[in-house]
């Protein structure tokens, strides 16, 4: 079988399309990086959609937890600390087995026992609290003056919050939040170790990754692959992200620009 046989076979196998069976022995480089590579699309799809969902829940919480109610207030802190203190990896299994405990009772919950939904909501929980806390200290350090002015020309209310204060806090908050999006992605690879199943053997990327290191008793093939298609995944958030930070401070003079800084993240 060419390679190119092998990318028309598992190119898309992590999604139900192309050959049912995993190969079972003679396996090639091909049918490492094609397979890893597939898999690598659940990785993107937690990645994308619990960010994208995510990034408004924190916006709430943020604005939240700076509000001077108290009933506003206080669920937005205990939010941020819930998620915040607790491992991720705890929170898939706490999460499965109450979707699991949930669909005995009403049959309305069977999706959510399924990682493209249950894994899902626990990553949109668990980034929308660690972004909430980013945006929070963003909000936090806008400069008086620019609330003032505001205040100034008559801007109250959801207009202020619109014009000044969010694009102001996302300014601030765009290095820091860069960092939260690349951890995220590279925390989706612990779907792989949760409670939620693999449906079909259609797992994500370190799933196949460990398939052929159990396979091959060699992982220093897959693994490498697999760290390289999250290389390439994280140059394509900071060259995205890069991108939006430049058009969130193009009114600033170049040398007051903020320089996008990542920084190692030992545990989640």
């Amino acid at each position: 079988m060419s390679c190119w046989e092998t990318i028309a076979d598992y190119g898309l196998r992590s999604i139900g399309i192309g050959e049912r069976l995993l190969p079972r022995s003679d396996f090639t480089l091909c049918q490492q990086v094609t397979l890893i590579g597939s898999g690598m699309l659940w990785n993107i799809y937690f990645g994308v959609f619990a960010l994208a969902s995510g990034f408004f829940l924190a916006t709430a919480v943020a604005v939240g937890k700076a509000a001077r109610n108290r009933w506003i207030r206080k669920p937005s802190e205990w939010f941020i600390f819930l998620f915040r203190g607790s491992p991720l990896f705890i929170q898939f299994f706490f999460a499965y087995f109450l979707f699991l405990s949930l669909k005995s009772q009403f049959a309305f919950f069977d999706p959510f026992t399924a990682a493209w939904l249950g894994a899902l909501i626990v990553l949109f929980l668990n980034t929308a609290a660690y972004s909430g806390e980013i945006f929070y200290g963003a909000y936090r350090a806008i400069p008086r003056g620019e609330v003032e002015a505001a205040d100034a020309y008559g801007l109250s209310g959801w207009a202020r919050f619109r014009r000044i204060i969010w694009p102001t806090m996302l300014r601030l908050a765009w290095p820091a939040y860069t960092n939260e999006a690349i951890f995220l992605f590279h925390a989706t690879t612990l779907v792989f170790f949760s409670g939620f199943p693999a449906w079909q053997q259609r797992g994500d990327a370190l799933y196949y990754a460990s398939y052929f290191a159990d396979k091959t008793f060699n992982p220093f093939v897959p693994y490498p692959i697999l760290a390289g298609f999250f290389i390439l995944v994280t140059l394509c958030i900071v060259a995205l992200f890069g991108w939006v930070n430049r058009r969130l401070n193009r009114h600033l003079p170049q040398e007051a620009r903020p320089k996008m800084r990542f920084r190692m993240n030992l545990i989640r």
